[in-house]
């Protein structure tokens, strides 16, 4: 039982670590103080929601609906590219709009929850990792699969929390202008990055 529940979180956290779109968001939600508690509990919401598909049979599904995939896929390289544009006009502005609490172009709370979801549920990363992977390695745990689920969930937890709370305490010093620069910078070219992975992915599958 303890086995599957921290071979869970090793795998979890192993997926979640690297950098994205849903951890650079919930980067600069924290660093702009804008309700970085509710960013990290959708974004832990929805992993356990995929991870929890994937494990009890979601991912085999996923896996023979390759036109879902491409879906997805198309789906989520307009909006990178679209979320991208705008992290780069923030680089370029001549007195960029700043990360603090009063600022009056803050972002609504349902703008908010739209992204999150957005950078979530159409990346298809997410689906590949969190479904495809966690759950091929979960079903092999048999009985104790939950246990298995409820570890890699745990990691999800820890770590979009940790992310959103740190960048919130040091908000102090990555909202001047020169860091907010160079977040927006990072943020833009990972989204445009893991579109054009994606889109070339998508291509490839296209005319394979």
């Amino acid at each position: 039982m303890l086995v599957a529940y921290f071979q869970g979180i090793i795998l979890g956290m192993a997926m979640i670590l690297p950098i994205g779109p849903q951890n650079a968001f919930v980067l600069s939600q924290g660093i702009r103080r804008q309700y970085p508690v509710m960013v990290a509990a959708l974004c832990a919401i929805s992993d356990a929601i995929l991870i929890s598909l994937g494990v009890f049979g979601g991912g085999a599904l996923l896996a023979q609906s390759p036109l879902l995939l491409q879906l997805v896929t198309w789906a989520g390289v307009v909006f990178l590219l679209w979320y991208g544009w705008g992290a780069f006009r923030e680089v370029f502005k001549p007195n960029p709009d700043t990360f603090s609490m009063d600022n009056q172009t803050l972002h609504t709370r349902y703008r908010i929850i739209a992204t999150v979801l957005a950078v979530t549920w159409l990346n298809p990363h997410v689906y590949l990792d969190t479904v495809v992977v966690l759950g091929s390695l979960g079903e092999q745990f048999g009985d104790l699969r939950l246990w298995f689920v409820i570890g890699a969930i745990t990691a999800s937890i820890i770590w979009f929390f940790s992310l959103a709370l740190l960048a919130a305490w040091m908000a102090p010093w990555l909202q001047k202008s020169q860091a907010q620069r160079g977040i927006n910078l990072v943020v833009g070219t990972v989204m445009w990055v893991i579109a054009i992975q994606l889109a070339r992915h998508a291509l490839s599958g296209l005319f394979a």
